[in-house]
């Protein structure tokens, strides 16, 4: 689990902006994405999920689950590039079965299931978005 530390800027119903300082580990970071930047780009805002009761002003730690940021990564990254190789060896298999050019029909079969992955990981990821395990969360308030 990675943790940083911020300030509360702004709330609604089940969610707070939180500023926090861009550090080190951001560059590292796989959801570096999902960040605002302030300014100069030293300062981010961030949406996290406001179990703890945070209000405006209030220095918070937050937490990002790293197991679910792995599958989300994985599912993002490594999904359409499965998929782009399993279309492309399909259409260079099928090819002599259907009398065709094996490069051309693994080209087309290869950048259809590309397709067809990025349809998913889009329509996918906006609902795993609205999950509260794919977000970050403040877990706690510092006084």
């Amino acid at each position: 689990m990675a943790t940083e530390e911020g300030v509360v800027i702004k709330i609604n119903a089940t969610s707070a902006w939180v500023k926090t300082t861009r550090t080190g580990a951001c560059k590292a970071c796989s959801a570096r994405g999902s960040c605002s930047t302030i300014g100069g780009g030293k300062e981010m805002e961030v949406e996290a999920v406001n179990d703890a009761g945070a209000r405006v002003g209030d220095r918070i730690v937050l937490s990002f689950e790293t197991a679910s940021l792995l599958k989300a990564c994985f599912f993002v990254y490594v999904f359409p590039i499965l998929l782009l190789i399993l279309g492309a060896a399909v259409g260079f298999n099928a090819a002599p079965l259907l009398d065709l050019n094996a490069s051309g029909l693994s080209a087309v079969c290869g950048f259809s299931s590309l397709l067809l992955a990025f349809w998913f990981v889009k329509s996918r990821g906006n609902r795993m978005a609205r999950n509260k395990k794919y977000r970050p969360k403040i877990i706690r308030i510092l006084k």
